[in-house]
């Protein structure tokens, strides 16, 4: 997938790689037809990257950005235990909706842009599981 700024991501710091990763994310999952809810939501249990609507299914998505693969593919850095995390922001950020019935899943987005520049490899992992 390329979208418009994603030929090159300068090495500017953590937080503005993870940013573009996200707007990586953002575009391919609306491109897939999904309806953009929020980002970076900060309910109890942690900040959720994005939420969006799938049909009726509110979709929880942890998008993970790396430049190099030494510690492996950025989704090997989605743990057993972060995943109970995203479950119990989800599950937060539901009661606040209080729309308890509301299905939901959640989503990991892999974006891999070796050495910083380039076209990225995005990966959408649907339903992920502890």
């Amino acid at each position: 997938m390329e979208s418009a700024g994603s030929r090159v991501v300068a090495k500017r710091g953590k937080q503005t790689l993870g940013k573009w990763g996200e707007e990586q994310a953002r575009v391919l999952l609306m491109e897939k037809g999904y309806l953009l809810v929020g980002e970076n939501i900060r309910p109890p249990y942690g900040e959720i990257d994005l939420v969006l609507r799938d049909g009726e299914t509110l979709v929880f998505v942890e998008v993970k950005t790396r430049t190099t693969r030494t510690f492996g593919l950025p989704e090997e850095a989605i743990t057993p235990a972060k995943i109970e995390h995203m479950a119990a922001s989800a599950e937060s950020y539901i009661q606040e909706l209080d729309a308890p019935d509301t299905p939901w899943r959640l989503d990991v987005v892999s974006v891999y842009v070796p050495g910083g520049a380039g076209n990225p490899e995005v990966v959408h992992i649907p339903n992920v599981q502890a």
